[in-house]
């Protein structure tokens, strides 16, 4: 699994027009139909509970899903084919949606047991992990870091792009830590926060907000539109701008490693803990 939106934009095609062409009546959302804690068929995902909250505020009667798997294809089959209007979770920056202002900001994050020898490194490049077998997703920020610092000789890598509905590579991961099978995971944040607490060990999760330059490992989250829909983004911006502290609680009920613009948690809604 990887940051959402972000394999997925590689390698679909660019798309625009110069009609807004959003349902008035209508949230009608972009999701995949199998990717917890972000969305599933049943309404369980923190993108879900987000949509619902949204609706009113924007004006919308009820919210409509176009379900399609996050891999390659989902912009071009659903945003970029004006069966949805919004998808709830994209990096800031990406080029192939219009991004509204972010509404949370997070990181990829290291997941090791607690009270174990691992307990207390913050940085990939720590000497406690030489030698360790560390669980990353290929292709990911993380294990450019992991090269760089000669671990991934031992590491065991897991795919990047997976169809949800038959595969998941950060619940096999976890899955595999709570086993003894690798020594550490290091997964996108939000779903290392969800996946640790499904599998009910207990674990330290520490955002990997220190690392030496390189690829970004701490991204801000949007919403993401059609590049011709400017009012519906400025609406968007206007909602989430009005509603941060209450958005705050719905992700922080799902665990959510939230971060301020200084790296620091976020642990109640509107607030940080530094």
């Amino acid at each position: 699994m990887v940051l959402p939106g972000a394999a997925s934009a590689q390698q679909d095609r660019a798309f625009g027009g110069a009609i807004e062409l959003v349902d008035p009546d209508v949230l009608r959302v972009c999701a995949d139909p199998s990717n917890l804690p972000f969305s599933n068929e049943a309404g369980e995902g923190f993108e879900n509970k987000l949509a619902e909250f949204l609706a009113p505020k924007l004006g919308r009667k009820r919210v409509e899903y176009t379900f399609f798997p996050q891999a390659t294809g989902f912009v071009r089959m659903t945003l970029g084919s004006r069966r949805c209007d919004v998808i709830m979770s994209y990096p800031q920056g990406d080029e192939l949606v219009q991004n509204t202002n972010a509404y949370y900001r997070t990181a990829y994050t290291l997941v090791v047991p607690k009270g174990g020898a691992l307990d207390g490194v913050e940085t990939i490049e720590d000497p406690l992990l030489k030698d360790k077998r560390i669980g990353v997703v290929a292709g990911t920020p993380p294990a450019s870091y992991m090269a760089r610092a000669g671990l991934m000789a031992k590491a065991k890598p897991y795919p990047l792009l997976v169809d949800t509905r038959i595969d998941n590579s950060a619940r096999q991961m976890i899955a595999d830590l709570k086993a003894g099978t690798i020594d550490a995971a290091i997964l996108w944040g939000p779903m290392a926060a969800w996946y640790t607490a499904k599998a009910g060990g207990d674990f330290t999760l520490t955002p990997l907000v220190k690392e030496p330059r390189g690829p970004t490992m701490v991204f801000r989250i949007t919403m993401g539109v059609r590049p011709s829909d400017q009012e519906w983004k400025r609406t968007l911006n206007t909602v989430i701008r009005e509603n941060q502290p209450a958005i705050d609680a719905i992700l922080l009920d799902y665990g959510m490693p939230l971060l301020d613009e200084q790296d620091h948690p976020i642990t109640t809604a509107g607030g940080t803990s530094k």
